[in-house]
């Protein structure tokens, strides 16, 4: 091989420098083949966002942005999530454009319309109005409309907003079927009686499961005095307790929203079931329910005591041996509480306790807990409307169909 010359006389080289010299032509032309296929895919990645950028088909909508911003700003907050769309003309600032723009849900979490719809300001009731009239329940029996109609967000927990929404259906239900009820209330208590035989029905801590003899004897005289049909009763019963309702699953926002503005948070000390020892735990009141984690940042809590048919009180140091200690009870004395915690196998079990009991790091933590707890108490939430309701509906009629 001579200095300097572009070429090399195989016949000059050894066996094995023969062997290196070929391998490397070899890999030679590997490497401008695969130049030449990344050129190939450059060009087409290149001809791909031009017709992005010039193509009036491919151009992405300016303003799906602001939409799927709006979408998660009304996740977090409804109020604000409404103004912002509203704000950036998505959405028109009337009751139905609102209600439109709920009632189609898309990327929306349904907790968060059902909270936005139950709101007791002018606006809000005018959009739920609107809402409840997009539905369409015509020639539909009461069961199937109020499946359509519960499927499309979620209830919230205060008992005046749920008041102010099954009243909106019911008013839609007879409006759309006139006849089937002497009056409004009529279909409000009944709808109630369904959505309970539900929970009574497939629920598996209620042990007594209601017949439906029972359920007929239950909505006597509602229908301004008189009674329904047996034969109504008992296809609604029937419908139910072959399908239960489907509650509307959400797309996991749940908890981040009952949490991001809570009533009240901060640690306290909880005392154990089995064993009376205390652990520290991060409680969370908001929704008429009381939420306690293991650490703050825990995405779910350890444990939930929806706060309903229950009291609270003070706790003498003597008697824990703790100071600042309060208590949650039963209204109905050795009742268990209605809760329920995550066991150390992860699976959510229900609570067995008839009282909970926590400690606060000072008197006035104390005091605070104990005032906000009473006023998140649940007295039986329903029970007053729908007393109210049937008076309403066993006596003379106070609405029109």
């Amino acid at each position: 091989m001579e200095a300097g010359s572009g070429s090399v006389n195989l016949d000059d080289l050894t066996h094995d420098e023969q062997t290196l010299l070929r391998g490397i032509q070899e890999k030679k032309k590997q490497l401008l083949f695969e130049i030449e296929e990344l050129k190939r895919e450059i060009e087409d990645v290149t001809n791909e966002l031009v017709t992005m950028d010039f193509g009036d088909e491919h151009k992405p909508d300016p303003k799906a942005k602001e939409i799927s911003i709006g979408r998660k700003k009304f996740n977090m907050d409804p109020k604000k999530g409404i103004q912002y769309l509203i704000n950036n003309g998505l959405v028109l600032n009337t009751p139905e454009g609102v209600a439109g723009f709920l009632f189609q849900g898309e990327g929306l979490n349904k907790t968060a319309i059902g909270d936005y719809l139950g709101e007791k300001i002018d606006f809000n009731m005018a959009v739920l109005k609107a809402f409840v009239s997009l539905h369409e329940f015509s020639d539909m029996i009461l069961v199937q409309a109020l499946r359509q109609f519960l499927w499309s967000f979620r209830l919230p927990g205060e008992a005046q907003k749920i008041d102010r929404m099954m009243e909106c259906f019911a008013a839609r239900y007879c409006e759309l079927n006139p006849g089937v009820f002497t009056n409004t209330d009529t279909c409000y208590v009944l709808s109630f009686a369904i959505i309970m035989l539900n929970t009574s029905l497939h629920n598996p801590s209620v042990k007594d499961k209601p017949t439906v003899e029972r359920f007929i004897q239950m909505n006597r005289d509602i229908n301004d005095g008189g009674n329904l049909p047996d034969s109504l009763l008992t296809s609604l019963y029937d419908n139910i307790k072959k399908e239960p309702f489907k509650i509307p699953e959400d797309d996991g926002n749940d908890l981040m929203h009952t949490f991001f503005n809570p009533v009240k948070e901060g640690w306290l000390m909880k005392q154990g079931g089995r064993y009376k020892n205390w652990k520290r735990r991060w409680f969370i009141l908001n929704d008429n329910c009381l939420y306690y984690f293991q650490y703050t940042t825990d995405k779910e809590p350890k444990g939930i005591i929806p706060l309903e048919n229950i009291q609270v009180r003070e706790i003498p140091p003597e008697k824990t041996n703790r100071q600042n200690g309060f208590e949650l009870f039963s209204i109905h004395g050795s009742e268990v509480i209605k809760a329920c915690k995550v066991d150390t196998d992860g699976k959510v079990v229900e609570g067995r306790h008839n009282v909970y009991r926590m400690s606060a790091a000072s008197k006035e933590e104390k005091e605070e807990w104990i005032r906000c707890v009473r006023l998140s108490i649940n007295d039986n939430p329903f029970y007053d409307m729908l007393a109210a309701r049937r008076r309403n509906a066993t006596g003379s009629s106070t609405r029109g169909n």
